[in-house]
């Protein structure tokens, strides 16, 4: 296992959070309000993006009758007499999802109050209640913290709340509102945030932050007429992020699926309002949207969603297809990934994706997952071999527990994971989340034949402390119905001999299902019935039994967190040898049956 942090990386932390705090300080003092005003607002706000997300209008409804359920937490409040503005938020993920107001899509679809419909032969120009409410959200925040605050206009939040009001701008800034002073007050404190936006944008997290800051500052800049300086500014970070951030294969630095595709579509609307706003992309920018849309394809499950891998949740099927409708490229996926460390192998209507790429660097792994040679298994029945993964919307309690080896579809030695994290104290205070060690070199290699395709990867995760490398080796045969697969522990011959051969490591190998498919054991338990929703049939068998079933959880399809099993092959391993036979190699196998009956039943 390697060491993922330096010397230098404590001087950089220090340096950065030094700097954010004099920031903070001088903003705090109102030094740049002065600042703040400059410049006549236009009458009208140029072209608008396009929202390919969703709305929930049942949540859009639930926050119009007070309640505000975000990242697994519910705030309830009498909206006819109090602001949720100034109520203390339950958990910091809470504040950041409320201020970010990717919310306030849902409440301008809610559906129309039993009161509009009332008044609707009396005003029937009136707008509809949702949208009323949709303003006066906005417009009590901008009461509340539209000067300035550490918190609601930290970078990432910024940035989120930036783009979701100009993707509800027709609601927030349409030149039809009565009150068109009021109008101006909205368009002026995005200006405001924009601008704070274009002088603090080098103090952002890396990574998807810094990336997201640049879209935003180009999404105003081009979206409010007349801000030559901030469109010039924001299409430049976006240049210098992009082409830093964005792989050759397509992928995200910090090796997330979701991370990459949340790009692609930001990038896609921004693309249309550059177009009717007559301003062309730099070659960087162009370049780095034809990479991402085959990547997408390339982590795109059947069932229309993407896998989930470090940090990323099968995201909005809605809104990735529509994406991937607007590729020009139209590229199909790829077998290997080779910068962002992922296999692909499809074969009838079954696709796996195998994790065989090293921990991002640095502050880029603070949402990166132990998750090394971890596999996703997708049929035509749907998800069928699933990792925990992730949501935004999921309760915070849960985030560090589904970083573990074991939240993932893989092997775990002795019950610790491939990669570890900082334990609670100064270290973490002062680096954040971040990976405090990772697998090291991850090896990996691929070979096609008719009959299938052949997957393997080694890594090194637990070579430091244990003196064993994990291999595993995957077959998915051409028909789609066959996945074989090998786990075994090997000591490499370059370490010599174990100091204590009699030493023996357990192991537990994981196979995460998805909450869908249910599962039994058979008498003997030495395998397994896995039926998937639509009735088709999988056996899971290995050599290394008996195995168990046991509770999981899924996190990736979002809130609340889905109950799940998991299948477990134990055993323990000995400190020596080439993995090429029980006990330190354990064969496993899943076998399509077929079509077995809506009856759950005992496998034979």
């Amino acid at each position: 296992m390697a060491r993922a942090v330096r010397l230098s990386d404590y001087a950089g932390a220090m340096v950065a959070a030094a700097r954010r705090e004099a920031s903070s300080t001088l903003h705090s003092m109102g030094l740049f309000s002065g600042l703040h005003d400059l410049g006549p607002l236009a009458s009208e706000v140029g072209p608008l993006p396009e929202d390919f997300y969703a709305s929930q209008p049942a949540r859009g409804t639930d926050i119009l009758s007070g309640r505000f359920q975000l990242a697994g937490d519910l705030l309830s409040i009498d909206p006819a007499h109090d602001n949720i503005w100034l109520k203390p938020a339950p958990t910091r993920a809470f504040a950041r999802r409320l201020h970010g107001f990717g919310w306030l899509r849902d409440v301008i679809a809610a559906p129309a109050s039993h009161n509009d419909d009332d008044d609707a032969d009396e005003a029937p120009a009136s707008p509809p209640y949702s949208a009323v409410a949709a303003r006066q959200l906005v417009d009590a925040w901008i009461k509340a913290f539209g000067r300035w605050n550490s918190f609601a206009w930290s970078h990432g939040v910024l940035s989120a709340r930036i783009i979701n009001w100009l993707r509800a701008g027709e609601v927030l800034f349409e030149t039809g509102e009565a009150d068109r002073k009021v109008r101006n007050v909205r368009l002026r404190s995005l200006l405001r945030q924009a601008r704070y936006l274009q002088r603090t944008i080098p103090l952002a997290h890396d990574g998807a932050v810094r990336l997201r800051c640049a879209i935003a500052l180009s999404f105003a800049g081009l979206c409010i007429p007349r801000q030559a300086a901030l469109q010039k500014a924001g299409l430049a970070a976006l240049e210098k992020e992009v082409k830093r951030q964005i792989l050759p294969d397509g992928g995200h630095v910090s090796r997330s699926p979701r991370a990459g595709t949340e790009a692609l579509i930001d990038l896609l609307a921004l693309r249309d309002v550059a177009e009717k706003a007559g301003v062309e992309f730099s070659r960087e920018i162009v370049r780095a949207i034809d990479r991402l849309a085959p990547m997408s394809r390339f982590f795109r499950m059947s069932d229309g969603g993407l896998a989930s891998f470090h940090g990323g949740g099968e995201c909005d099927h809605g809104a990735l297809k529509l994406a991937l409708s607007r590729d020009e490229t139209s590229a199909k996926p790829f077998g290997f990934a080779p910068h962002s460390g992922y296999h692909r192998a499809e074969a009838g209507g079954a696709t796996i994706i195998l994790d065989v790429g090293k921990a991002p660097p640095g502050v880029l792994s603070a949402g990166a997952h132990a998750s090394a040679l971890a596999f996703e298994l997708c049929t035509t029945g749907g998800r069928l071999v699933v990792n925990c993964g992730w949501h935004d919307d999921q309760p915070s309690s849960w985030r560090e527990a589904v970083r573990a080896t074991a939240a993932h579809s893989t092997l775990t030695l002795e019950e610790t994971s491939s990669s570890r994290l900082f334990a609670p104290g100064w270290r973490r205070d002062l680096l954040g989340p971040r990976l405090a060690s990772a697998p090291g070199p991850v090896t990996a290699r691929r070979n096609e034949e008719e009959m299938g395709v052949w997957l393997e990867g080694i890594h090194e995760g637990y070579r430091e402390e244990y003196g064993l490398s994990h291999r595993r080796r995957v077959f998915l045969a051409a028909d789609g119905g066959d996945l074989r697969g090998e786990d075994a522990l090997f000591r490499p011959v370059s370490d010599g001999p174990p100091d204590n051969v009699d030493v023996r490591f357990r192991f537990a190998i994981r196979f995460h299902l998805h909450p869908d498919v249910r599962a039994s054991l058979s008498r003997d338990s030495m395998s397994a019935l896995l039926v998937q929703p639509d009735g088709d049939g999988w056996r899971f068998r290995t050599d290394g039994g008996p195995i168990r079933l046991e509770r999981s959880v899924y996190l990736a399809a979002g809130a609340p967190p889905q109950r799940a099993t998991q299948i477990v092959v134990q055993g323990e391993a000995e400190p020596f040898g080439a993995g090429d036979r029980p006990p330190n190699r354990v064969r496993w196998a899943f076998q399509r049956l077929g079509r077995v009956g809506g009856t759950q039943g005992e496998a034979g």
